[in-house]
């Protein structure tokens, strides 16, 4: 590529300038507006170069900049493509698809690389976490998942096709496709299909267990969706339960807004919403005198799960956050269970990999709320399949 070395010196200027105070996707759009020579090819390799440089976390300290931008680019991609006149035959002779290969390859080339720092850390991860296969998975780019609602199969199928939109069936209703499709004006988004990490489709399996709830085949479940954000986990309880009496809360009013637009395209018209600060307790009148069956408290979390979406985090998160989150998650579970029915079910979720907000908060719950009983709790582990990883654990309220 005749720009290779330009290429790579534009993105270590960028990775330099960055200092985390923004998404790294919104810091590079803005940086690309006010830098307008930059032609939209020379936008996407510059940013590819970026986002493998934070891909490989803290492995890099102490490589100085263009060979660590090149070991970025060799780690990250399967093959060298566009990339290969910046590699010479050793590397080009050596390029095995396997990422572990790779990351053995550069061992053995490059004194100063360190791989345990490719996720810096572990040792905060849950135990049940296998931390190479994890940390590895941040080398790779996750994939983009669909969930097919019911019913809907025959439709999104002929859509995909028709488009020639490339995909893989993970479960009969969960497909894979290559992250950055371009999914405008296929099928109907949110009545067809919703976009859903693949572990956030699996916490269906754990709402499955609260159909016992259901008094009768036409009664409904009352649930509150009390950290509901774009009310994913609402729309798949909804798939998952059938009729139910549904709440969502969130603090921010114009994510409540945003719901409201997905929901009319879901097609779900028989809700309450209201905004609420459940770091606080609860003042919202809209919830004086209301128990629910089932909570679904998907928490405010690191996200750490998912920073194969978002690798700048990797360097840039500060690990006392964990802290924070943890205490913030404890606030919101004290006062959410309040509203917890005899005999309902709590959900608790978060997209962290992390055993603080995770497994801890377990023997929390359990000796706040002696009469909270756990039934299950997951790790879903979506490092296996380019997807998020998560934390699950559903408790019965014993009455």
């Amino acid at each position: 590529m005749k720009y290779a070395e330009n290429y790579l010196r534009s993105a270590a200027a960028i990775i330099t300038a960055y200092n985390g105070d923004m998404p790294f996707a919104a810091y590079l759009k803005t940086h690309f507006a006010a830098n307008k020579k930059f032609g939209s090819k020379d936008r996407r390799y510059i940013s590819q170069i970026c986002f493998c440089y934070f891909r490989t976390g803290n492995s890099m300290v102490g490589i100085d900049w263009e060979l660590a931008l090149k070991t970025a680019l060799y780690l990250c991609n399967d093959e060298p493509g566009v990339w290969v006149d910046l590699f010479d035959e050793q590397w080009l002779n050596d390029w095995p698809s396997a990422v572990h290969q790779r990351i053995d390859f550069v061992k053995n080339h490059i004194a100063y690389f360190n791989p345990t720092q490719i996720f810096p850390f572990v040792s905060c991860l849950s135990k049940s976490i296998d931390i190479d296969k994890f940390s590895e998975s941040h080398l790779v780019q996750p994939d983009l998942f669909i969930r097919v609602r019911p019913g809907r199969l025959p439709n999104v199928i002929k859509a995909l096709t028709s488009a020639g939109i490339e995909y893989k069936s993970v479960t009969e209703s969960c497909f894979a496709l290559p992250n950055g499709t371009k999914l405008e004006g296929v099928a109907e988004l949110d009545k067809d299909y919703v976009v859903q990490d693949y572990s956030s489709q699996q916490t269906a399996f754990i709402m499955e267990a609260c159909k016992q709830l259901r008094k009768g085949k036409d009664a409904s479940v009352d649930i509150w969706d009390c950290c509901a954000a774009s009310g994913g986990k609402s729309i798949l309880a909804r798939d998952v339960l059938g009729n139910m009496e549904l709440t969502v809360s969130d603090i921010r009013k114009n994510i409540i807004q945003n719901l409201a637009q997905r929901f009319e395209r879901a097609g779900i018209r028989k809700y309450q919403s209201l905004i609420a600060d459940l770091s606080k307790p609860i003042s919202a009148p809209e919830l004086a005198g209301m128990q629910f069956d089932l909570i679904i408290c998907d928490a405010p979390c690191t996200g750490s799960g998912t920073w194969g979406r978002t690798p700048e985090q990797l360097t840039q998160f500060n690990d006392q956050q964990i802290s924070v989150f943890q205490q913030l998650q404890q606030q919101i579970v004290q006062n959410a269970m309040s509203k917890l029915r005899n005999n309902g079910f709590f959900l608790y979720i978060t997209c962290s990999v992390f055993d603080a907000e995770n497994e801890a908060m377990i023997p929390y719950i359990e000796h706040k709320f002696p009469f909270m009983k756990l039934t299950e709790h997951s790790i879903i582990k979506g490092y296996d399949v380019k997807a998020d990883t998560m934390f699950v654990a559903l408790f019965k309220k014993m009455g």
